[in-house]
Parts: structure tokens; C-alpha cells; sequence
């Protein structure tokens, strides 16, 4: 009964307007009350220590600064032309370069909402002048958006690391297969939408010479440095995901004032983007243990576990019940507190169902995927919109809808070959 109340409190405060921090907050403070009264609040002194002494959380605002000097040195329109040669003559033309130019650029920003950012202000201008169809130019972006979080590195999958206890190496190793599949899928869409009409994506007739697809690869070849830099030096086991964090933000220094975009002003102005940003992200998480530490208190993780066994509940049955209950929050709560708050109660019926935790922090950065792309509040379908004047939110959300019928298959297809994800940690970490 005492869960129940605080969940609806928490529900309750959400749909009423107030910020998630708050209402996690508020609804926390209520839960430990009613379980210990206000001596249940003597520990969260400790429960503030724990969350804010944390190695593992250092490296979220050193991601989001490497994005930051990136975005605001607008080198990702040098990316986008970059990668736009090569995928012209592609059934569907430069709409795959929105899918591809947004995969390489998650691999250094770590979020989904810069990832949108900095396709959207680049694409939505150049395909609108060349006849694209602007709902599938919309739903495009918003889907290669999404994989901003999936492929590492990923400060979702920081923040999942952070309340399970898993391996954030192992993690980032689990995503970049699935992040690989689902842009693969998501081009795959588009090329059987331009085949079945090609006015949707006017073909591209002239041919790119090798000086082309040379000056083009010169464009893209810092970025793809960067990305084996900061990863191979995770994966290689040379650094932790926090060091290779900041020889990320070192590395795109570098690339900025190789390109002569970098500037005091620049630095200033990523330096104050990257507080608010990383302020907002890790107000969520401290808030957020404060109602996992209530959640851990009431032992309602271990009645989950009982009922799961007494029902005879199996895995496939549980995660596609998991999987309702985060399209229904995500039509209200952004993705990092619908972590914070559903996975400590759901993550020992989890393990005592045999799920690999590893691989469910993958389905569940999709599940976050989801509840981006979902109104009302889907974050990347306002970022999309405000890019450009030509699009409206109306526009992106039904351009969005296929490449959401998309990630839902690939969760099901996830379950049945759990190897997708599983893979690569198995091969680089035994």
C-alpha cells in the first residue's frame, strides 16, 4: 500500500506540471516517511554522499562538454557533407545520410537530443530544397536522433550503471551492435519507401569522382579518430569510460581548432551549456536515489520477486509487460526518470528471472528510445521541429511513426537473440 501511494504521489505530481527532479524528490521524501516516519530521513545525508561521490557519474559531463565544443563549433554540417557522397546514389539519396551522419555523431555526444540537434539544422534546409518529402526528412532525423543513447558512448547507459552496479564498459560493448542493426533497419525502410516512390526522395543524378568521395572521407576522418579514440581506449581496456571522456573533450579541441573553430567564446559558452545540461541530468540522479533508497527500505523489489514466482510469471511474459509500462510513462516522463524510478524496483525480479543485466540495459536505452519519440513529450520530436520553420511537430511525429513500429520490432527480435546484444561483450570482455 505505502508503494502504491508513492507512485501515484509521484504520477500525481508529474501530470500536474511539476519537474520530474521535484516530483521524484517530493514523492521519495513521502515514501521514506511513510515507512519510517521522519527518522527515515536521518540517512539521506549518506544517500546524498553516495550519489554525489561517484567516479562513474564524472564521466556524463565530460560526454556532454565533447558534444557541446562539437555542436557549438558546427562541424556538423563538415559531417553531414561529409558522409552525403557516399550515400546519394542510394535508393533514397541523402536521407541516409541522416541515419549515418547521426550514428557517427552519437558516437561522440553520448545524447540523443544534440545528436537530432545537429542533423536537424543541417538536413532540414538542404533536403527541403531539393523536393524531399519533408515527413519521412522529419521522421528520419527523430530516429537517427534516437540512437544518440544506444550507441556508446551513452550517458543513459551511465546512468543505468550508476543504480544497477553493472560494468559501463560492458554496456557501451552491448549497444554498438544493436545501434549498428537498427540504423541498418532504419535504412533499409527508407530505401523501400523510395523504391515504391521515388518522388519521395529525388534520385541524385550526378556521380561522385574519387576527388569527391577523397575531400569527403578528409571531412570525416577526425570523427572516426575520435570515436576509435575514446572507445578503442574503453574497449582496449587502456582507460575508464570517465578518462576516455575527457581524452574525448581533448580530442574535439583539437578537431575544432583544426577546422579554425575554436574560440574563448566557444569554450565559454560549451562550458556554461555543459553545467546547466550535466546540473539537470545529475539533480534526476540524485533525487532518484533518494526513492531508490525508500524502494530498497520497503523491500517492494522482493515482493515483486515472490508474486513474479507465485504467478509463474515467465521472462518473455515480464519484459513485454515492461515494455507497456514504459510506452505508457514515456507519454509523460523523460527517459532518465523513468530509469531511476522503475529499475531499482523491477531489477531483482529481473535477475531472479535469469535476464542478463548487460543486455537488459540495452532494451531498456531502447525502451528510453521510445518514450523520446512519443507524444506528448518526446523530447526529439520538439528538437526536429524547432530546426527548421517548414517542419511541424505534426510533420515529425508522423513521419516518426514507422521507424517506431521499427524499434518495436527490433525489441521483440532483441528477446528472441538476446546474442545481438550480448555478443560483442562476451568476445571483447570473455
Amino acid at each position: 500500500m505505502d508503494a502504491i501511494l508513492a507512485f501515484g504521489l509521484l504520477i500525481g505530481l508529474i501530470l500536474g506540471g511539476m519537474w520530474v527532479q521535484f516530483a521524484v524528490a517530493g514523492a521519495g521524501l513521502f515514501y521514506l516517511w511513510l515507512l519510517k516516519g521522519f527518522a527515515g530521513w536521518k540517512a539521506l545525508g549518506l544517500v546524498s554522499w553516495g550519489a554525489a561521490n561517484s567516479f562513474t557519474l564524472a564521466a556524463i559531463p565530460l560526454f556532454v562538454l565533447m558534444a557541446e565544443i562539437l555542436l557549438g563549433s558546427g562541424l556538423a554540417s563538415r559531417l553531414y557533407n561529409g558522409v552525403a557522397p557516399f550515400m546519394r546514389r542510394l535508393p533514397g539519396g541523402l536521407l541516409h545520410t541522416n541515419i549515418v551522419g547521426s550514428g557517427i555523431f552519437a558516437a561522440i555526444s553520448g545524447g540523443s537530443a544534440p545528436t537530432a540537434a545537429a542533423m536537424s539544422t543541417v538536413s532540414l534546409p538542404e533536403l527541403g530544397k531539393r523536393g524531399y518529402d519533408r515527413r519521412l526528412v522529419a521522421g528520419s532525423l527523430a530516429a537517427g536522433g534516437t540512437l544518440g543513447i544506444l550507441i556508446p558512448p551513452s550517458i543513459t547507459m551511465i546512468i543505468y550503471a550508476t543504480f544497477t552496479e553493472t560494468s559501463i564498459a560492458r554496456l557501451f560493448a552491448a549497444g554498438l551492435i544493436p545501434g549498428i542493426v537498427l540504423a541498418l533497419l532504419y535504412m533499409g525502410f527508407i530505401m523501400l519507401r523510395a523504391l515504391r516512390n521515388p518522388a519521395l526522395a529525388p534520385k541524385v543524378e550526378t556521380k561522385a569522382t574519387p576527388a569527391d568521395l577523397g575531400r569527403a572521407l578528409l571531412d570525416i576522418l577526425p570523427f572516426l579518430l575520435l570515436i576509435v579514440l575514446v572507445l578503442g581506449s574503453i574497449y582496449g581496456g587502456f582507460a575508464t569510460p570517465t578518462e576516455a571522456g575527457a581524452v574525448g573533450t581533448v580530442g574535439a579541441l583539437l578537431i575544432s581548432a583544426l577546422y579554425r573553430r575554436l574560440s574563448l567564446d566557444l569554450i565559454r559558452k560549451a562550458l556554461v551549456r555543459t553545467a546547466t545540461m550535466s546540473g539537470n541530468i545529475l539533480f534526476i540522479v540524485f533525487t532518484s536515489m533518494i526513492f531508490a533508497y525508500a524502494t530498497a527500505l520497503s523491500g517492494v523489489g522482493e515482493d515483486l520477486v515472490a508474486k513474479l514466482e507465485s504467478a509463474e510469471v515467465s521472462k518473455v511474459a515480464f519484459l513485454l509487460i515492461i515494455m507497456v509500462v514504459f510506452a505508457i510513462l514515456g507519454c509523460f516522463m523523460e527517459g532518465l526518470g523513468m530509469i531511476a524510478i522503475i529499475v531499482p524496483v523491477i531489477f531483482p525480479a529481473l535477475l531472479a528471472l535469469n535476464v542478463d543485466p548487460i543486455w537488459f540495459g540495452v532494451f531498456v536505452v531502447i525502451l528510453v528510445e521510445l518514450g523520446q519519440l512519443t507524444p506528448p513529450l518526446g523530447v526529439i520530436l520538439f528538437v526536429v521541429a524547432s530546426s527548421s520553420s517548414e517542419v511541424t511537430v505534426e510533420d515529425v511525429i508522423l513521419g516518426t511513426l514507422p521507424f517506431f513500429a521499427i524499434i518495436l520490432l527490433f525489441m521483440l527480435l532483441m528477446i528472441a537473440f538476446p546474442q545481438i546484444a550480448l555478443f560483442l561483450p562476451e568476445v571483447t570482455f570473455g
